[in-house]
């Protein structure tokens, strides 16, 4: 244990709070900078130059990260009964329609996405008080509004997740655990990066990616340099 102290606190004397890192050099410094007990989450803070008040400037969107995220999602399928099979079988927690829509409106949300059909939606949609500030409201741009319930379940437990642009012009993601490998951390944090650059609104004028920030629960940030984003 006493090395793992020493090899810490080197690496925290190599690492420059105001210099930036490769995507690569970041996910092995957050590593060796994480020193909770427990598994920390390690996240992406992206700031885009957007105004989000503007509807053509919204950046929003999903991304499958290679290596998931590390977490296991609870998801609820808010599904007609024709559906309810394929639900469970792609590994839904939760399945059922008005029993469910009864629960939420009551208070309950303890899952983390929520999957349902078009032809339901107008149940959902009036669930919009409880689900919309928690982030929980189903999207056909995210895939959580469809037909095909299979494919969106298994995606969500796959390491599918949605992002989008605060009112401060930030994404803020997770992107893996801090026991994952740095190769992993590095793979998953490119592929939303990727992924955001390419949701760049043609009306975005100047510099699109402003700053991106990596750390982990508890950790100081550590820049990433963005030249190569923009």
């Amino acid at each position: 244990m006493a090395t793992l102290t020493k090899k810490r606190k080197a690496a925290t004397a190599n690492f420059d709070a105001s210099k930036s890192y490769s995507v690569a050099e970041a996910s092995k410094i957050v590593k060796d900078i994480t020193t909770t007990k427990f598994d920390a989450s390690v996240d992406l803070a992206v700031r885009l130059g957007v105004d989000p008040r503007k509807a053509n400037q919204m950046v929003r969107g999903t991304v499958t990260l290679p290596h998931g995220t590390g977490k296991t999602l609870r998801v609820l399928a808010i599904v007609t009964p024709d559906k309810e099979a394929e639900a469970k079988a792609a590994g839904a927690d939760f399945v059922g329609l008005d029993e469910y829509i009864e629960k939420i409106k009551g208070g309950w949300t303890d899952v983390d996405v929520i999957i349902t059909m078009p032809s339901v939606m107008g149940k959902v949609g009036a669930l919009g008080r409880v689900l919309g500030p928690r982030g929980l409201m189903p999207n056909p741009k995210t895939g959580t509004v469809t037909m095909d319930i299979g494919k969106a379940v298994t995606d969500s437990k796959g390491g599918k997740i949605d992002f989008k642009v605060d009112k401060a012009g930030i994404i803020h993601a997770g992107i893996g655990k801090a026991s994952f490998s740095a190769d992993k951390i590095a793979e998953n944090a490119n592929e939303l990066l990727q992924t955001i650059v390419k949701l760049k609104p043609s009306s975005a004028k100047g510099t699109y990616v402003k700053s991106v920030t990596l750390s982990s629960t508890m950790s100081a940030g550590i820049i990433i340099d963005t030249k190569v984003l923009n």
